[in-house]
């Protein structure tokens, strides 16, 4: 292999946005150093994802596609080793691609979005009621007592998973995303997210419900050259991650943007915008997910002077697209509701488009409209500048989400 000198991307993830921009300025593919000494091409600019993210090329097969990989390079400790590991409709690549997508998304009709509408509305409310009972003036972890538990009970509830095998579930899934664990950590969520979700699988075998898990073990049992035992295993967890850790992520950086722009939130309170520009405006300043692991060159792709050669791993860095100024000009990084072009990639694009998407926004509009109806005068406890991140380059959000709750507004006292 020719010498290369990459850029070591910081694994703490302390200031992804600096990070992306001066990715961006170096070209349109940048060599960069993951974990383990694994190097990637980092794409930071919003045309050129727009177009690699449809590009036949370009696939999310390791598998089939990633040489270090096949051959056992990567070793089964590495870092990222679960992101690459998992043969899911995520990983898929081609007909596999289309056959797990159709199946998935039987899941995920309108039907049963509305038919959960109900649950999250209930949900939301006594996640509020519960937040009713702090002192006043005492400091909550917003984070760990709404942003999280809401979106993450709801996708357990979805694919049929108890609260208790969450909990333990949650555990795997925060250690999965800190891109700072050792490669003895790697090995163990490996085997813990494969774990739990075997124990999901024979629980809903010997008691079937009205879940996406029962449904997909029925897809599996009807005809198993549908779906595999690891097909189905890999993709109830990845429903689960990507359903729940994107959503907490997004209600924490919502939030936050509302709470330091009050004047962004008059505006939706007075009715002068909805919260519809506020779930895009969001989705484009701060993407939740900020880069997902891993693509990989199917053959040489050239980049206006840039080539990556066929087999080498492609990061995408989702956080860095809306905030692109050659899409939003110099006001890109900026928090204003009222833009007009609000362009994002937040829910992917092209063959990966992310399947909960309508789910996800439900959630975001009743989750956020309720909160701020119920607690109109919330506040962050601490500056914005003392907001921990996450020590990860894969999610954007915050390690807690303090806030002073003040006067709660009885439920049902305002219109929802």
């Amino acid at each position: 292999m020719v010498e290369r000198c990459p850029v070591a991307l910081d694994t703490t993830g302390k200031d992804i946005h600096a990070e992306a921009d001066r990715l961006r300025a170096a070209g349109p593919a940048t060599l960069v150093e993951l974990p383990g000494g694994v190097q990637a091409w980092s794409i930071n600019s919003h045309a050129v994802i727009r177009d690699l993210l449809t590009d036949p090329r370009v696939t999310k097969s390791a598998r089939n596609h990633w040489p270090a990989f096949i051959n056992g390079e990567i070793p089964p400790d590495w870092e990222m080793i679960s992101w690459v590991a998992m043969d899911n409709m995520v990983t898929a690549y081609g007909k596999e691609h289309v056959r797990l997508r159709k199946l998935v998304g039987k899941a995920f009709t309108r039907r049963r979005t509305e038919a959960i509408r109900p649950r999250v509305v209930e949900l939301t409310g006594q996640l509020l009621d519960a937040l009713a009972a702090t002192p006043p003036g005492e400091v909550v972890d917003l984070r760990e007592r709404f942003a999280y538990p809401l979106p993450a009970l709801i996708v357990a509830e979805l694919i049929g998973m108890s609260q208790e095998a969450l909990a333990k579930t949650a555990k795997v899934i925060e250690m999965m995303i800190d891109t700072t664990v050792s490669p003895e950590q790697a090995a163990e969520i490996l085997g813990g997210w494969r774990q739990a979700m075997a124990e999901l699988i024979a629980s809903k075998r010997a008691n079937p419900g009205e879940d996406i898990t029962t449904d997909l073990i029925a897809a599996r049992e009807e005809d198993g050259s549908r779906l595999s035992e690891d097909e189905l295993t890999d993709t109830i967890f990845a429903i689960l991650g990507a359903g729940s850790e994107t959503t907490i992520n997004f209600f924490d950086n919502a939030i936050t943007a509302l709470l330091t722009h009050p004047e962004q939130l008059e505006l939706v309170k007075s009715g002068r915008a909805t919260w519809d520009d506020v779930i895009d405006e969001v989705l484009r300043v701060e993407s939740p997910l900020a880069q997902l692991p891993l693509r990989y060159a199917v053959e040489d792709i050239e980049l206006d002077g840039v080539t990556i050669p066929k087999g080498d791993p492609i990061l995408v860095n989702y956080s860095a697209v809306g905030r692109d100024p050659e899409l939003h000009g110099d006001t890109a990084g900026d928090f204003d509701i009222t833009r007009a072009d609000k362009e994002h990639l937040s829910f992917g694009h092209g063959p990966h488009f992310c399947l909960g998407a309508g789910i996800a926004r439900m959630v975001a509009e009743i989750g956020l409209s309720t909160l701020f109806e119920r607690y109109p005068e919330l506040s962050l406890a601490v500056s914005r500048e003392e907001l921990q991140p996450l020590p990860t380059f894969i999610m954007n959000g915050h390690r807690t989400l303090p806030v002073r709750l003040t006067a709660q507004v009885p439920a049902g006292a305002g219109a929802h």
